[in-house]
Formats: structure tokens, C-alpha cells, sequence
């Protein structure tokens, strides 16, 4: 850390202690609801969910070569295999909004077309292993579904409507040289490789299985049985990783996962004290009153209409129809332009649901948060251009409304 940032670090702190009136009930509660929710996730999250996808993160970062997926973006690369691994990128790659930015300029810049490239692009952050897991983990495995199907939907969309959109800019770019990626020699075979993530991930999901509504059936018999097979699978791994994987390699994956908690962990931390200080749990007041989120992108205009206080009439008419569509395209502008570390996402949108939030701009925040940022924009705009970047902020606003707008009348 510099000087000029300690000091502001200082300053800030300074500042917030000075003027903070502490002793105000709202202020006192809005802290103890903070600190209530960093306690949530410790207990609930981080054990058993983050710490395991740590790994499988760590894993898919150093036993999966970039270059055998961004080998096949190229213009003469098929559109279904160009495609298909863009959209899936993200789950592995396992690359945050900020890593995204350099992958995405070299492939475009070494002869990959722009519509794999922006498919790349969005793929990459939206669809995070860890923000997939965590998503589903703690808002619900509908909502964790919800946001990967869209995102891979989403990410095919966006890249053959700016292929679509630039066709002639971008054929007449790709009369250049054509990127060309080295094949690798690998001493696993790929069933090794997928037994061995397959192990990872079977003691991801049993580890967290959660307990069913009914205490009979096939649900309730896999909730009885998870730590046994949780267990297997953990026994199992110790033979796959001493005949199949070389010494170096397991310290460079305890390396990575390393790396993934301290990048991610504190910035998450944070965001959970900020999310609880302001928003609280679901059903617990903080320092932002639930009415008032409601009010603005609540599954219903109800108290909007209290808050305003609207009568029946041609206006009220009006809003409640259009009320779905601005919920969602609320929620997708404003996290286009918001900044959201890697994860933090999450418990702002669990807080934000807690007031009231309806699912659809939920699930468009989701769609639209991660994979774009004001700091992204000026970055992107370097590598495609002004026009090019307004277009794809304007194509991801556009779906992720029209997404949230879907799944909130379809699981209102």
C-alpha cells in the first residue's frame, strides 16, 4: 500500500469515526446487522462452500490450459465450437471482471472475431465457478441456475449480435495475420482430469446439501447419506492426486487456491459488512429501510403507490403495467455502472432481496453487474472503440432487463 493511499486510508477512517453518531439506534443497528451477517457467512459459507470452490477454482487455474480454449476463437474456427467455448468460458477459466480484460484484448487483438471475443468477454466474470456456487448457495439453487443458464444464454446473444451488428469492420480486420496458440502435451488423459474435478465437486454439492422440506423420499435419503458420500469422495481423491498428479503441480494448485482466498476473501468480507450495515439480513432493518428499495424495485408498485401517494387512476394504471420492465431495467443500468469486487454481488443482492427486491431485477443485477463496470467500460473502450463499447453496455443492459423481466413473471 503507498503512502498516499494509507493516508487516505486514515483520513477515511478518521472521518467516519468523528462523524458517525454511534449512539442513534438506526446507526447502532445497522452495525450490530453488519457484523450479524459477516458472522452468517463465517458460520454458513466459508467452511464448507467457499473454501472447496477455492480449490476447484485453484485446480481449473492451473490444470486447464488457457490456451486450448482460446485456441478455437479465431475467424476460421467453426461458429457452434467458437461459441461454445466462449459462453462456457467463465466456469473454466474461473476469471474475475478484472482478469477478463487482458485475456479478452489478446485474443481480439491476435485475430479472434468479435463476436467469440465479447462472448469471452461476458462469459468470463458473469459466470464465475465461485460466484455460480456461492450464488446458489446462499440466494437459492433456483437463482444459481437461473444466473448460469442466463449467463451462457446471454453470452452467445451478446457475441453473434456484435458479430452481426460489425460483420464488415470486423471481416475486413480479420484479413490479418490469425491468432495461433501452441498444442499442449498433457501426461493425464481427459478421464483423469474429469474424475478428478468430478471428486471436487461431489464433495462441493454433498458438503452443502441442504435439508429437504419432506423427511421422506429420494431428497431426504441424499440429505441422510451426504457426509458418507462427501467422505468418499474425499477418500478417493488421496490416491487420484498421488498417481496421476506430479509433485509440482499440487504445491502450484495449494498455491493458486491460496492466492483466490487472499484476493477474494477480504474484498468479500467487506462487501458483507457494507451489504449488512446497510441493508441487513433478509427481514432485519438496517440503515437503508426496506420500504424504500421496495419502493423502487419491489415485485410489485404497492409501495411505490404508498410512499407517493398515488390514488387509482390512469397513471397507477400505467405504472403497475410497466412496472416489471423498470424493476429490471433499473437494476440492470445501475449495476452496469456499478463496480462489484469479485463475489460481493452476492450479499448486496441478499440484502437487497431481504427488503424486498423482486427476483426479476434480482436476477438482471446478476446478469448485468458483474460482467460490466464504469472501470471496465474505459477499458474495453481502449481495445473495441467508443461505438463498439456504448453497443455492447447497450446489448447487455437490453437482455438482462428482458431477463429479468422473464423470470419474475415466470416465478413471481
Amino acid at each position: 500500500m503507498t503512502q498516499r493511499n494509507k493516508f487516505l486510508l486514515i483520513l477515511a477512517t478518521f472521518l467516519f469515526a468523528y462523524f458517525v453518531p454511534f449512539t442513534h439506534d438506526r446507526v447502532a443497528g445497522a452495525l450490530v446487522e453488519s457484523f450479524l451477517l459477516l458472522q452468517e457467512y463465517a458460520r454458513e459459507h466459508v467452511l464448507l462452500c467457499l473454501i472447496p470452490a477455492f480449490f476447484i477454482a485453484g485446480a481449473i487455474a492451473v490444470f486447464l490450459s488457457q490456451a486450448s480454449v482460446v485456441k478455437y476463437f479465431g475467424a476460421e474456427a467453426k461458429k457452434i465450437v467458437s461459441y461454445g467455448v466462449a459462453s462456457v468460458s467463465g466456469t473454466i477459466l474461473a476469471v474475475c471482471s478484472c482478469t477478463v480484460l487482458p485475456l479478452f484484448a489478446s485474443i481480439y487483438q491476435r485475430g479472434a472475431g468479435i463476436g467469440p471475443a465479447v462472448a469471452f468477454l461476458y462469459s468470463g466474470p458473469a459466470i464465475n465457478v465461485l460466484a455460480i456456487i456461492l450464488t446458489a448457495r446462499v440466494l437459492g439453487f433456483e437463482m444459481g441456475v437461473a444466473r448460469a443458464i442466463g449467463a451462457i444464454i446471454f453470452a452467445i446473444v451478446i457475441g453473434l449480435s456484435m458479430a452481426f451488428i460489425y460483420r464488415k469492420e470486423d471481416k475486413e480486420r480479420l484479413a490479418g495475420p490469425q491468432m495461433q496458440m501452441p498444442e499442449e502435451k498433457m501426461h493425464r488423459s481427459l478421464m483423469q482430469d474429469l474424475s478428478f474435478f468430478a471428486l471436487l465437486v461431489i464433495f462441493l454439492v454433498f458438503a452443502n446439501w441442504g435439508k429437504p422440506q419432506s423427511d421422506a423420499g429420494f431428497w431426504a435419503t441424499m440429505y441422510e447419506i451426504r457426509w458418507y458420500v462427501a467422505g468418499l469422495s474425499l477418500l478417493l481423491l488421496i490416491p487420484v492426486l498421488w498417481r496421476w498428479f506430479q509433485k509440482d503441480e499440487l504445491k502450484e494448485w495449494v498455491g493458486e487456491t491460496y492466492n483466490y482466498g487472499m484476493m477474494i476473501m477480504p474484498l468479500l468480507f467487506i462487501g458483507v459488512l457494507f451489504a449488512g450495515f446497510f441493508l441487513g439480513r433478509p427481514g432485519h432493518e438496517a440503515m437503508i429501510p426496506s420500504k424504500y428499495v421496495e419502493a423502487v424495485v419491489g415485485a410489485s408498485p404497492a409501495q411505490f403507490f404508498a410512499l407517493t401517494g398515488m390514488h387509482q387512476g390512469a397513471a397507477n394504471d400505467l405504472i403497475t403495467a410497466i412496472w416489471p420492465v423498470w424493476t429490471s431495467f433499473f437494476a440492470s443500468v445501475s449495476a452496469a455502472f456499478m463496480y462489484f469486487a469479485t463475489l460481493t454481488e452476492v450479499p448486496i443482492l441478499q440484502g437487497l432481496m431481504g427488503s424486498g427486491m423482486g427476483k426479476g431485477p434480482a436476477l438482471a443485477l446478476l446478469l448485468a453487474g458483474p460482467a460490466v463496470s464504469l472501470p471496465n467500460m474505459l477499458v474495453i473502450r481502449g481495445i473495441l472503440g467508443t461505438r463498439k463499447t456504448m453497443t455492447y453496455v447497450a446489448i447487455v443492459i437490453l437482455f438482462s432487463t428482458i431477463c429479468g423481466v422473464f423470470y419474475g413473471e415466470l416465478f413471481a
